[in-house]
């Protein structure tokens, strides 16, 4: 997973794997969900993400609960 913000562009993007986007829908004004062409979700892209998050939630990402084994 990535996460990327373009300060010229206000954009916040999440991508979760790195595969070519099929298709996009717009989900509401501003948010974007990318699919790949098996419609699985690949990414999620934020635009005027200034507007939208405080510089906090830009800086601090928190992952709790990884299904990971040890």
């Amino acid at each position: 997973m990535k996460i990327e913000y373009s300060k010229t562009a206000d954009a916040l993007y999440v991508s979760f794997t790195a595969t070519e986007v099929a298709r996009s829908n717009e989900i509401e004004e501003g948010i974007v969900l990318d699919f790949d062409n098996e419609n699985h979700l690949i990414g999620v892209e934020i635009l005027d993400a200034s507007h939208r998050l405080t510089y906090r939630d830009l800086v601090n990402v928190n992952i709790e609960n990884l299904p990971i084994e040890t």
